[in-house]
């Protein structure tokens, strides 16, 4: 079967069945074979694998997939293209293709039913205005996967790989930092596209599994991070005070940091994955002392 990211076949495909691009779905289809083999090289697909892919298009991406892995399951919002999809990838037997929106199903699930004996991998060519969100339910959904390969835009890329200090570092580059090792594949040229988005994309790999710190309550990890990268002018304790999540208790927040030897003024931007972590289980210490001890006090004062 030819390839469908020849550029004469993607037009042919679009005519035939009067498709109309939809900026509601961010859709750029790429158009470019040499990238889709960078893409499924990194992507390190075994015979025996079963590959979740989000946002499948024309199905380009699909076809190389297939022809690796033991299953592709892919997952498809706009049902206007599952016709074509059925059509363009009729002659693999290996392949599912699902009319859902990955925020909304549940991938656990879709994992339970489709998953062969191999490892299970995401590749992707995502939505770049839904990039961040898909990103973190795939990390905090805790999914037996092995690795995440997508091409995502450039900048978006960036924040994921950067370091404390830097201009990019944020709360997302803390979240993946957080659940596994993060590795740039290539930066991409608008002209691998049809349409041409008006920006640069990257291929970046995550590799869950890699990484050891833990905290001892995620929930208020992501808190206290989100917390700190709100209000970036804001100084980590001001930030950390004023969150509606954390209802913090002052006194708890200026002890742990006189303990972990962090100035008043300290930004949030300047602490490593790992000084938010013992931030977060300090404060959690702390908070739950004082809980329990206000709780005792009343117990006590009714007796």
């Amino acid at each position: 079967m030819p390839w469908i990211s020849n550029p004469k076949n993607t037009v042919d495909i679009i005519k035939k069945y009067n498709f109309t691009l939809s900026k509601k779905y961010g859709q750029n289809f790429l158009i470019d074979s040499n990238i889709l083999d960078m893409i499924v090289a990194a992507a390190d697909i075994k015979e025996d694998d079963t590959v979740l892919e989000i946002g499948p298009g024309l199905g380009s991406l699909t076809q190389r997939l297939a022809s690796k892995a033991k299953k592709v399951v892919a997952i498809e919002i706009d049902k206007l293209l599952i016709p074509i999809l059925n059509e363009t990838l009729s002659e693999y037997n290996n392949i599912v293709v699902l009319n859902e929106d990955i925020l909304k199903t549940d991938i656990g699930e879709i994992i339970d039913k489709y998953a062969e004996a191999g490892s299970i991998k995401v590749v992707a060519n995502l939505p770049y205005y839904i990039t961040t969100p898909i990103v973190m339910k795939l990390l905090e959904g805790h999914y037996p996967v092995e690795s995440i390969t997508v091409m995502v835009q450039k900048e978006v890329a960036e924040r994921m790989q950067a370091v404390a200090g830097s201009k990019d570092y944020g709360a997302l580059s803390i979240a993946v930092a957080y659940y596994c090792a993060v590795y740039m594949v290539g930066v991409i040229s608008p002209n691998c596209f049809m349409p041409k988005p008006k920006v640069e994309s990257a291929v970046i790999k995550l590799v869950l599994g890699e990484k050891c710190l833990k905290a001892a309550d995620e929930k208020m990890l992501f808190k206290i991070i989100r917390a700190s990268f709100n209000q970036r002018r804001k100084t980590l304790q001001n930030g950390l005070l004023n969150s509606p999540e954390l209802n913090l208790n002052k006194e708890s927040i200026v002890q742990v940091f006189k303990e972990m030897g962090l100035e008043r003024n300290i930004r949030g931007e300047t602490l490593e994955l790992r000084d938010f972590i013992e931030l977060a289980d300090k404060l959690l210490i702390k908070e739950s002392g004082e809980l329990s001890f206000e709780k005792n006090n009343k117990i006590n004062k009714k007796e």
